[in-house]
């Protein structure tokens, strides 16, 4: 599951002062913020996110879901692991924080509620998400604005999914015919180099390159990746694949870049049209793989150094990146079975 990053604006402070770290959680994209009681309403006026209180109209309840706890010796982490026995979350603070005690508490409690770690710089926030390699479930942020937008990045950062790409090389470019493609639109914009991986076969995939460069033919729209027939499957966070005719906007699909690097980016809209197609065809150590594409010069694929190259100009023999593995899929989750997609 996705790491959280909730901000702490509860305590004493002026509201106005308390005010400023909801606002710099919701710009940074952060999962919830915790307030005092009586202030949720006040928290969700200033935009869409989780609430986390003592109080009834809480997202998540201190005290009755959740529950915080500062450790500072083995009766508090023995604590810790009893309550997060009968819990959704645990929250745990130290004030002289010791690395063992989280261990002990990730060992008890991975998989029985979700923790969560105070912490106060990137570097608290790097132990907590690394410890026992699986780390605790997310982190508060008990800082300033600067550093909040700096945990997040850090979150996002090691969080993020690596693909391994691989050398696919082209065997044939064959035009079949008009066919319904799908351009999805993006809410980023993307860089050269990025796109999404797209195949026929959802083991399978060729990296298409996003539209964020301009050529004679038309201007760039670097939030745009033209993917391909409505048929193929496009490749989503935590290891999911779906068909490009399901995307729909507010869905969250994987943008990918040359290295294998990925974030999560937001559909704005899904344009289906019909358009002339081209079959593409590869092979890598021996599997021949494939996808439609539309058959238009502004179509990219992206070679090993990671340049865009248009397809008009690809031949047999060319070299451009792709993904390739080795279980099949199933409603787009990966499983182990013999799947033969053609």
């Amino acid at each position: 599951m996705t790491k959280e990053v909730w901000v702490r604006a509860d305590g004493s402070q002026p509201w106005d002062r308390r005010k400023k770290l909801i606002t710099t959680a919701l710009e940074s994209g952060c999962s919830a913020v915790m307030v005092n009681s009586g202030e949720e309403e006040k928290a969700r006026s200033l935009g869409r996110i989780a609430v986390v209180s003592e109080g009834q109209g809480a997202d998540v309840r201190l005290g009755r879901n959740a529950f915080y706890k500062s450790i500072q010796n083995k009766v508090d982490e023995q604590e810790v692991v009893k309550l997060g026995r009968k819990a959704g979350y645990v929250v745990v603070n130290s004030l002289n924080w010791k690395v063992i005690p989280l261990e002990n508490i990730i060992a008890a409690l991975q998989g029985k509620c979700r923790i969560i770690v105070e912490v106060r710089n990137t570097e608290e926030a790097r132990v907590a998400l690394e410890t026992l390699e699986v780390g605790s479930d997310g982190v508060l942020v008990n800082a300033g604005f600067s550093e909040i937008k700096k945990i997040k990045e850090l979150v996002e950062e090691m969080t993020a999914e690596k693909i391994k790409l691989v050398p696919v090389k082209v065997a044939s470019l064959k035009p079949v015919g008009m066919g319904d493609r799908v351009c999805v639109d993006t809410a980023s914009m993307l860089k050269v180099g990025e796109g999404m991986l797209v195949g026929s076969q959802s083991n399978s995939m060729l990296l298409v390159h996003s539209e964020s460069i301009e050529t004679e033919y038309v201007a760039s729209r670097p939030f745009r990746v033209n993917a391909g027939a409505v048929h193929a499957y496009v490749r989503m966070p935590d290891d999911k694949t779906k068909y490009l005719s399901e995307l729909k906007a507010g869905e969250e699909v994987l943008a990918v870049n040359w290295k294998g690097n990925t974030r999560g980016v937001i559909v704005g809209r899904s344009k289906i049209e019909k358009r002339p197609l081209i079959l593409v065809e590869g092979v890598v150590e021996g599997k021949r793989i494939s996808t439609l594409l539309q058959n238009a010069e502004t179509i990219l694929l992206v070679r090993k150094n990671g340049k865009p190259v248009s397809i008009s100009r690809l031949k047999p023999g060319d070299e451009v990146l792709g993904y390739v593995e080795d279980s099949g899929r199933h409603f787009g989750m990966k499983i182990k079975e013999s799947i033969k997609e053609k």
